[in-house]
């Protein structure tokens, strides 16, 4: 059996797959974000009772393809740490650690919505907005582990004309104008608030516009304007033939097929057939793309 795990900030879901690639045990527990002893307990007890040999991971935060070091804001046990390396050596069985958008996609790729395109870029839309980009079924992690993170870098700037005009956010990386700020879940609804001045959350958004509401059909026409263009630049970067969609937003999906059009609005080449789509894996692509990963 090889024991994978899908880690994020709230939970460690983790499930052993047999040769044939099936889940045959499952268990989500709260994750242990302070606590590096009882982190290691968590696959210790999961390999105890799986008979596993061997751990895959897929984790939040970068993972440096050269010195495994994983960068988590949310996780504070493994930050810093060569996560595959000390895990390893805690439990006594090999370990590999890839970052979880990247899992999604490689999972997306595999068994999902993207199996037969040899180049795939998928997206997270959820509390925040990242991304990976998978080659004939391998993952481009790029330099310290960012390769496919779109989210971050100015694409909003402030009018020098009409200060205030334009939905400028601090970011959490430290920078202003950030895709994360306004592509995301909380970004959507930060958006809303700026154009209309009340607060809703990102689902009564989605579900108003589809409803014909006006103010959240405008809110997610402009959402549209501000994550499609940056989308389809990328694109053309990555000549990508499809986008799976994972996180929360994904859910929405009058949503994601508004952003789909206005993506091939944008495109050089003309695409008759939708291009972001959301992921068709759900809750078990992260454990699927860890076990893909582990090859």
């Amino acid at each position: 059996m090889r024991l994978c795990a899908d880690v994020g900030g709230s939970f460690v879901d983790i499930g052993a797959f047999d040769d044939a690639g099936a889940i045959g045990w499952r268990r989500k527990v709260p994750t242990p974000v302070g606590d590096w002893a009882a982190f290691v307990t968590v696959f210790a007890d999961a390999l105890a009772v799986t008979k596993g040999d061997r751990v895959s991971i897929a984790t939040a935060g970068l993972v440096d393809p050269l010195s495994g070091i994983v960068t988590s804001a949310n996780i504070r046990c493994i930050d810093g740490q060569v996560l595959a390396d000390e895990l390893a050596r805690a439990l006594g069985v090999p370990v590999r650690v890839v970052n979880d958008a990247d899992a999604f996609v490689l999972a997306e790729a595999a068994r999902g919505v993207a199996i037969g395109h040899d180049r795939v870029f998928g997206i997270i839309l959820g509390t925040g907005v990242g991304g990976g980009l998978v080659e004939r079924g391998r993952i481009v992690s790029g330099a310290g582990g960012i390769g496919g993170e779109w989210g971050h870098g100015q694409v909003v700037h402030e009018s020098r004309i009409a200060p205030g005009a334009n939905p400028v956010f601090p970011c959490g990386c430290g920078l202003v104008g950030c895709l994360d700020t306004i592509g995301s879940a909380r970004g959507l609804e930060r958006l809303h608030r700026f154009l209309h001045g009340v607060e809703a959350a990102s689902i009564a958004i989605t579900e108003g516009a589809k409803a014909g509401e006006r103010r959240a059909a405008a809110t997610v026409d402009y959402w549209c304007d501000l994550v499609g263009g940056p989308l389809a630049m990328l694109l053309h970067a990555v000549s990508a033939t499809i986008v799976p969609v994972g996180g929360g937003l994904a859910n929405a999906t009058a949503l994601i097929a508004e952003l789909d059009g206005r993506v091939r609005a944008n495109l050089l080449t003309p695409a008759t057939a939708p291009i972001v789509v959301p992921g068709r894996l759900g809750e078990d692509a992260g454990l699927i793309g860890a076990f893909v990963a582990a090859g």
